[in-house]
């Protein structure tokens, strides 16, 4: 599979203007970051003081230039990449953190793996889900990037690989690079629905391979990982003593009716060493609140050797709150009404997208099984950095290009579900017309 030159160009990738969704990336308040980090307000020489781990050039992109612009001009432009709850208008009960307060958080016990009390709340909430998981196999983390990074020290030594999907979020990039632990893509194929292309899989490991990485349902393209995709990968990884680990943050938000409850869940492996994330970020709409979990299962021995071992790794930095762990039974209890109005606008501009657009020849929208994105093909008209710094610039719509998530070619958008449906309808009818098409609101 050919895949374009621009998504390996560091210089050149999408920017951010929130914090990420699969989860948080480096972002500074002075402007948006990029694939490659935070922007910074001065850039400063290179100097030998620094690791090697952080990018040399932390300036904006061509596109982060063209947003801070409309923005210093004063420009208005609709945001299709928004990916923060919290900014689009739900609607959050006052009082909805007021667990955070709980007298018993002044107290304080350092629990390695998280309070035996979070952790059956959590188990209970897999329940919800039809997954059963001990609470003793539940580790709570500060965020599901801190469960990637606990997971690549866990598995891991400098120089090591993990697979990681392609499209997918680029944040990966990041993380490994942090921990010394090289990311190697795999493909996604795309026949009429996105399924793991195992023959890409087989072609990239490789002795030094400890994990490969699942995103269920995947970000951006939305496919859900089956049971028959996790009972090959299994077969493929135990023998060669290879970890799965499944990002399953969006598993709650379908957008094609079945997709979540037939999805494969790593939680119920036995046969091969698996780790499921979550948090509360996507799960119950507070990505302010910082926490996240690792679910683990697969063979008992191994399970428990990673428990132990997690344990460790956990007691050297204790970085989950207490306030988080003493609130987290009643958020998740609450939280479900701030899910249902996500699922509900996600649902409904989905809907609307794929509606709109079908009536567009020569556009079109990918399938989706779940997540908060969309994905739009659309004329290779132009450059994909040219037509989404055109679309901003002339248009006032934001979206991300598709080569900031490596996709194979040219020309994807990828767009955010969660705005408001009048703004979100609004922006897809500016994008419509760049083309030269004609789509009208509902």
């Amino acid at each position: 599979m050919v895949h374009s030159d621009r998504g390996r160009d560091k210089e050149r990738e999408g920017p951010r203007t929130d914090g990420p969704g699969t989860e948080d990336g480096p972002r500074t308040e002075d402007g948006p970051r990029t694939k490659d980090g935070p922007r910074t307000k001065a850039q400063g020489p290179r100097t030998t003081v620094f690791s090697s781990r952080i990018p040399p050039s932390l300036a904006p992109n061509r596109l982060g230039h063209a947003v801070l612009e409309q923005r210093r001009t004063g420009r208005p432009f609709i945001d299709l990449t928004e990916s923060n709850p919290t900014r689009v208008g739900f609607t959050y009960p006052p009082d909805l953190l007021a667990p955070l307060a709980n007298p018993r958080a002044l107290g304080y016990e350092p629990w390695p793996c998280g309070a035996i009390d979070a952790r059956r709340a959590i188990a209970g909430d897999y329940g919800r889900l039809g997954v059963i998981v001990p609470p003793d196999r539940i580790v709570l983390t500060a965020s599901t990037s801190d469960a990637y990074s606990l997971l690549f020290k866990l598995l891991a030594d400098t120089g090591d690989e993990v697979l990681v999907p392609r499209p997918s979020y680029p944040l990966f990039d990041h993380l490994t690079r942090f921990d010394l632990v090289e990311a190697h893509p795999y493909d996604l194929d795309l026949h009429g629905s996105w399924s793991i292309d195992f023959g890409s899989l087989e072609r990239a490991l490789t002795p030094r391979t400890r994990a490969v990485l699942v995103v269920s349902p995947n970000n951006p393209t939305g496919s859900f990982v089956t049971d028959a995709e996790l009972d090959r990968l299994a077969v493929l990884c135990a023998p060669r003593d290879i970890a799965i680990i499944a990002d399953e943050v969006f598993a709650d938000y379908e957008l094609e009716p079945g997709a979540s409850s037939a999805a494969g869940r790593a939680a119920r492996r036995r046969e091969v060493l698996s780790f499921a994330l979550g948090g509360l970020s996507k799960s119950v709409g507070l990505p302010q609140v910082k926490l996240g979990w690792i679910a683990v299962a697969g063979p008992d021995d191994l399970v428990g050797a990673a428990l132990e071992r997690l344990e460790l790794v956990c007691d050297t930095y204790l970085a989950v709150s207490t306030p988080a762990q003493v609130a987290v039974a009643e958020l998740l209890e609450r939280g479900a009404a701030i899910r249902s109005q996500i699922l509900a606008r996600i649902a409904t501009n989905y809907r609307w997208l794929r509606s709109t657009v079908a009536g567009v020849p020569s556009c079109d929208v990918l399938r989706s099984g779940g997540g908060w994105s969309a994905v739009l093909q659309v004329p290779s008209l132009e450059p994909e950095e040219d037509l989404v710094v055109r679309l901003l610039t002339a248009d006032g719509v934001l979206t991300h290009p598709g080569y900031f998530f490596d996709f194979p070619r040219e020309s994807f958008l990828v767009v955010s579900l969660l705005p408001p449906a009048p703004s979100f309808a609004d922006g897809i009818v500016r994008v419509l017309r760049h083309f030269a098409c004609r789509a009208s609101r509902p």
